[in-house]
């Protein structure tokens, strides 16, 4: 399903981005899936020191939009988010890794579904996530 790219070129779009201020890195992408991790540490917790939700919800959104991003020509179009609903399950803790998978549910024409399932470095649910992006073209 997603053509060739390599995951250097994903980290390299990332640099200087919100992206690669909270450490999000891509680190796998298959066939269906993309995966990318983000550390919990100083740039990711709530003032409670643990995982902020938002946080997991960048990260599902990164990836998300990643994903519809190589399904497209994004020399004519654009892929644009337009809605995002997140439930967090289990907390993450300072000092660990969350790894994000990214499967599709919908791929249409003019619109992207995509399910993220974010979890903690023991592999439990942590975040599920469905992120929906629309293919508009790019005006000339």
């Amino acid at each position: 399903m997603f053509p060739e790219a390599s995951i250097d070129q994903l980290n390299k779009m990332s640099e200087n981005t919100m992206v690669e201020n909270l450490g999000i890195k891509f680190t796998k992408i298959e066939k269906d899936q993309i995966t990318a991790t983000m550390p919990v540490d100083h740039r990711t917790v709530q003032p409670m020191r643990l995982l902020h939700g938002g946080a997991s919800v960048s990260l599902a959104e990164t990836i998300g939009s990643v994903a519809s991003v190589l399904l497209i020509n994004p020399k004519t179009h654009s892929a644009v988010g337009t809605e995002i609903g997140a439930s967090h399950i289990k907390s993450g803790k300072e000092g660990t890794i969350v790894t994000a998978v990214c499967k599709p549910i919908h791929i249409g024409r003019t619109s992207h579904v995509w399910e993220i399932k974010v979890t903690n470095d023991q592999d439990q649910l942590v975040s599920l996530v469905r992120f929906t992006t629309r293919i508009i073209e790019r005006r000339k």
